[in-house]
């Protein structure tokens, strides 16, 4: 290729990235800073990316074919630059809550730089340092891909009863010592307490449980084990996602936002870098997952009533209804069916339940407003295609659980009224209104007097200081997101092909 002939630029969203123009050849003192070039390419695999998907030419060609060889490196250098700077998947499948700005991102402009840098390669290392924490992302996936390399863990069995100190099982203890000791040093260096569920193994659960965001108890039950035997492979594929998914990622402003980490399980209101409320949420379940989103928060509405999803009166409320339709009377729910386009009260205890099926379920079913109400006292409303909102619930208990998937999809609140109290600062809501409100029995819906950005958003990985926590992928998202990632295929062609 020419002096002045312009590259292709990275797949991505149209008109985001301007080709660039190939550098004329090097000279003969500048050979070496293109072979630098190519050999940081290769090297790709340590900033997330799959370096199957540059082309990048072999050291090889330059002695055969040094203009091919030039070209290809430059090929693929401005192509991994723009997954670097931009994110490999500009925009992913069915992620709401990421949000990339390629204007501000300016990527022209290190196209640019790549023509005239006379240290290529370290241009490449800057736009691999752009992501919050990308120091800490990358050494973590250096350790968990050797991990990999060595041949990861082997599962640990099933067996009867929670492991905890003191425990003896000649099957578990020992394959749960091997599979901690493959990530961390000190039980590796500790001595070797075989079948006996003793102190330093305590230590290193204590230690694993921590990073792992779970229940620091020292004991594994079906929750620990489970994220025990996750492949070694699943963390690197969790690496590789928080890397990208922080790329060229929006950061919010000063504007107080609502944010929910679906993995943590938390809420959090902030205005700016300021964290002004924390709490505790259950989230959907896997069958049922929340999906990340962005959305305004615009109003709230005081004692809902609840018209129940059709899923949910097919598989939660049926089979109660079939044990005690009086007792789902006594707690306000309400079943209807449609005459001549009439909706019609059905009573429930005149149906013979028996003869009702899941799969042809023939009656709508709505909960009157009351302390029994699946929505609790308050809901909080904002406006989306998925009908997701933020609600209080009658049912205090599972928010002391470390895991908190237990939803049909919305967010429910552990401390309503301290986010109430937030989101109508200024509207004349004090607490005595409030409580007035409630003790109405009456549905009411308050508009806010600013609406309120609300992000759910699902990050396993979070970077605190030097050290990267990594929740469970409970909904498979991040193992979907490198696929798509991966799918992706090659950027470019080799030197002098057309693009593939």
């Amino acid at each position: 290729m020419a002096h002045g002939q312009a590259l292709p630029a990275p797949a991505g969203e149209a008109g985001a990235e301007a080709a660039p123009i190939l550098p004329a050849g090097p000279g003969p003192r500048n050979w070496d800073s293109v072979f630098r070039l190519a050999a940081r390419l290769r090297k790709l695999g340590q900033d997330g990316l799959d370096i199957a998907a540059y082309a990048i030419p072999p050291d090889e060609m330059a002695s055969s074919e040094p203009a091919a060889f030039h070209a290809g490196v430059y090929y693929a250098a401005n192509a991994a630059l723009g997954d670097l700077v931009l994110g490999r998947l500009r925009q992913p499948s069915g992620r709401g809550d990421i949000l990339r700005d390629p204007a501000k991102a300016d990527f022209p402009r290190w196209q640019a730089e790549l023509v005239g840098a006379p240290e290529p390669a370290s241009l490449i290392d800057r736009a691999a340092n752009l992501p919050e924490g990308a120091a800490a992302l990358r050494a973590e996936l250096a350790k968990a891909g050797g991990v990999v390399a060595s041949g990861g863990w082997q599962p640990i069995p099933p067996g009867v009863g929670t492991l905890e100190p003191g425990t003896v099982d000649p099957q578990r203890i020992p394959a749960l010592r091997a599979r901690l000791k493959a990530e961390d040093p000190l039980l590796a260096a500790a001595r070797d307490g075989g079948d006996l569920y003793d102190a330093a193994l305590e230590a290193s659960v204590r230690r694993w449980q921590t990073v792992n965001g779970l229940e620091v108890d020292g004991r594994v039950g079906p929750i620990s084990q489970a994220v025990l035997n996750r492949p070694a492979s699943a963390r690197v594929a969790q690496i590789r996602a928080a890397l990208d998914m922080r790329r060229n990622a929006v950061r919010p402003g000063d504007e107080r936002r609502i944010e929910v980490s679906i993995a943590d399980y938390l809420l959090t209101v902030e205005e700016g870098s300021r964290v002004l409320l924390r709490m505790n949420v259950i989230v959907g379940k896997p069958a049922r997952a929340t999906p990340p989103m962005r959305a305004r928060m615009t109003s709230v509405q005081f004692n809902p009533a609840w018209g129940v999803p059709e899923r949910n009166a097919r598989e939660d409320l049926l089979p109660r209804f079939r044990r005690d339709p009086a007792g789902m009377t006594a707690k306000g729910y309400r079943l209807y069916t449609v005459v001549g386009g009439e909706r019609i009260e059905v009573d429930p205890t005149t149906v013979n339940w028996s003869t009702i099926r899941a799969d042809r379920f023939p009656y709508l079913i709505r909960q009157d407003a009351g302390d029994n109400n699946a929505l609790g006292r308050i809901k909080f409303i904002m406006p989306n295609s998925d009908d997701i909102y933020l609600h209080d619930t009658p049912d205090r208990t599972l928010f002391r659980r470390p895991d908190r998937a237990f939803s049909s999809g919305c967010i429910r609140l552990e401390r309503p009224n301290d986010l109430l109290s937030l989101v109508l600062e200024g509207t004349g809501w004090d607490p005595a209104r409030v409580q007035r409100a409630y003790d109405s029995r009456q549905t009411q819906s308050v508009a806010l007097r600013r609406t309120l950005p609300v992000r759910l958003h699902y990050t396993t990985v979070v970077v605190e200081g030097s050290r990267v926590r990594i929740r469970p992928d409970i909904y498979g998202l991040d193992a979907a997101y490198v696929k798509e990632m991966d799918r992706g295929g090659v950027r470019v062609a080799a030197a002098g092909g057309a693009p593939r």
